[in-house]
């Protein structure tokens, strides 16, 4: 997303701290490639390393998995519940208004309120679902025990208003 936020905090940051990778070696920013500036990749064997840091995540992955959708397959993208904030924007204004089904896989940081987790979770956590409730996208909890009747009733929901839909699943039910 940001060069100097991923080289500082992103996954490239390790790469950095052993001389695995030089800032040299990075040719530019998301933005950069996206109107143009720089070239992607250009044959198999370059590398391409997306480093977010939270800045557009939500917003290209949705992108991605909308296009999927118009080309006849089935999206998703997956997130942390904290990064409902950063969804809500491209869900209202894309999503629900051209009626793209695409399934959102959220980890849910912060289940069950303090002391659960991390205290930045505390807030976010029991709100989780209101959310999803609050701009009428449908959603279940993650339930191993009958998941496949509860994701098949998500998807088909999901196919018949034609709205994206999230399954929410709790920390320790998926390793």
């Amino acid at each position: 997303d940001d060069m100097a936020q991923g080289m500082e905090a992103g996954e490239v940051n390790l790469a950095l701290s052993q001389g695995l990778l030089m800032a040299d070696d990075i040719d530019g920013e998301l933005a950069d490639v996206v109107v143009g500036e720089v070239v992607g990749r250009m044959s198999d064997i370059d590398i391409t390393l997306f480093s977010s840091t939270g800045l557009a995540i939500q917003d290209v992955a949705l992108g991605i998995a909308s296009a999927a959708y118009f080309a006849g397959k089935r999206g998703g993208v997956v997130l942390q519940n904290s990064g409902i904030g950063n969804i809500i924007n491209p869900l209202t204004s894309f999503s629900l208004v051209y009626r793209v089904p695409v399934l959102l896989i959220v980890g849910w940081r912060g289940y069950g309120g303090p002391p659960n987790d991390a205290p930045e979770h505390w807030i976010m956590g029991p709100r989780t679902t209101h959310f999803f409730d609050l701009i009428d996208v449908p959603c279940k909890e993650f339930e191993p025990t009958n998941f496949e009747v509860e994701l098949d009733g998500l998807m088909n929901d999901m196919d018949k208003r034609s709205v994206p839909g999230a399954l929410i699943v709790r920390p320790g039910l998926i390793t």
